[in-house]
């Protein structure tokens, strides 16, 4: 199960991956103003929003089917991206990626969730989280010669067929979580509107405290993170003239802390709880993210590669607990809740960060400004926010009678 959902989660951050390495590529094809770079990517990044809607339907029909349906759905639109004649077609076609991405993802944390045992789900996320990450190394492997690939960066996006020919392997291997079929044949049976609604009800009537606390410290994170990494290429190329054959490099190297950082983040949390590595990941990143837009020679891949690690590290565990903190009759809806806020954040962040860019005319300057945000996520992490480490999910999130 796990090299299924793993494999699912790399061919999703390959065609992310793409986007934000071949961002200059695809802005001079597209002939995409500088001033409008951030709109593009927001707009795109926005695509999330919906995916909501079919983690509501995982609540009532089960994630198997819900899984297959996401997987061939953004193969298709990753595929025709490739073929896209303008900045609007671009982006039309990456926004409907996006939701197929955004709801395969968040339902792969859910299915973990749901079965592994309670001392190592953290384990279990950080690997599906590392088999993920190898997805951005496929993309700058295949990003590294994109000069010399036929038409260019659309080339880099005719490889995102390839998971057509895993759709059987995943229909053959993937099954129905326990815990949901269990919720399933006990729940009371319900139709129509009141059945549809259900998972919205359950999320603003049980535990509606957890969800404003997560929400409150994960918009501030998704509004430095997603701006930091979308622009770090970009930075290289521009700034440092690295060649397209330089960041893939250094993606390929000092990129294997992102995988690492998963793993890591999933063993320690089990370990020493979700709050304490949280932390200490926000901290590291932000320290990490102003050292890389400022140094010069060496210290610049040293400080993307912590960069990468500890934002790994902090969104695996964000999305732990986007699942772990809430019951079985709304677990996939409390994830697209969690998505849906990184996306708001994440939105804002490019805007404000576009916004910042038309004052002091840089982005180093810009992202360094928006890390005043940073702080924000520890305190409500310490304070509002219970531990789920090594507790099993029914003492964590037992059903309430509503």
């Amino acid at each position: 199960m796990l090299g299924v959902l793993g494999a699912a989660n790399l061919i999703d951050n390959y065609d992310v991956g793409v986007m934000g390495l071949a961002l200059p590529q695809i802005q001079a094809g597209l002939r995409v103003a500088e001033a409008d770079i951030g709109a593009l990517t927001a707009v795109v990044r926005m695509g999330v929003i919906p995916a909501i809607f079919l983690s509501v339907v995982a609540d009532r029909t089960g994630r198997r089917r819900l899984l297959l349906l996401t997987i061939l759905s953004f193969t298709v639109c990753t595929f025709l991206t490739a073929f896209a004649r303008s900045a609007a077609e671009f982006v039309a076609l990456q926004f409907l990626a996006r939701i197929f991405i955004a709801a395969e993802g968040m339902l792969a944390v859910v299915v973990i969730i749901e079965e592994f045992d309670a001392d190592t789900r953290g384990w279990g996320i950080g690997m599906l989280g590392a088999l993920g990450a190898m997805g951005h190394g496929l993309a700058s492997i295949v990003f590294s010669v994109v000069n010399q690939l036929p038409f260019g960066w659309r080339a880099l996006y005719v490889v995102g067929v390839v998971p057509l020919l895993l759709v059987a392997w995943f229909r053959r291997t993937l099954s129905e979580t326990r815990r949901f079929e269990h919720h399933r044949d006990t729940r009371p049976v319900e139709a129509g509107l009141r059945a549809a609604v259900r998972p919205f009800r359950n999320l603003a009537s049980m535990y509606p405290g957890r969800i404003v606390a997560l929400c409150a410290a994960l918009l501030p994170v998704a509004f430095v993170f997603e701006t930091t990494t979308l622009f770090a290429s970009k930075f290289l190329q521009q700034v440092h003239e690295y060649s397209p054959a330089d960041v893939a490099l250094m993606y390929l190297t000092i990129g294997v802390l992102a995988p690492i950082g998963n793993v890591i983040a999933g063993s320690w949390a089990d370990r020493f709880g979700r709050k304490r590595v949280m932390i200490a990941g926000l901290f590291a990143n932000g320290g990490a993210v102003a050292l890389f837009y400022h140094a010069d020679g060496a210290v610049v891949p040293v400080a993307w590669g912590l960069m990468v690690m500890t934002l790994t590290m902090v969104m695996v565990l964000f999305a732990a607990l986007g699942g772990e903190l809430f019951p079985t009759s709304y677990r996939s809806t409390a994830s697209g809740v969690r998505a849906v806020v990184a996306t708001l954040g994440a939105a804002l962040g490019l805007w404000t960060e576009g916004q910042l860019y038309g004052i002091v005319g840089s982005h180093a300057t810009a992202i360094t400004l928006m890390l005043v945000a940073t702080p924000i996520a520890p305190v409500v992490i310490a304070l509002f926010l219970p531990e789920t480490a090594t507790r099993d999910l029914d003492d964590v999130s037992p059903e309430r009678v509503l």
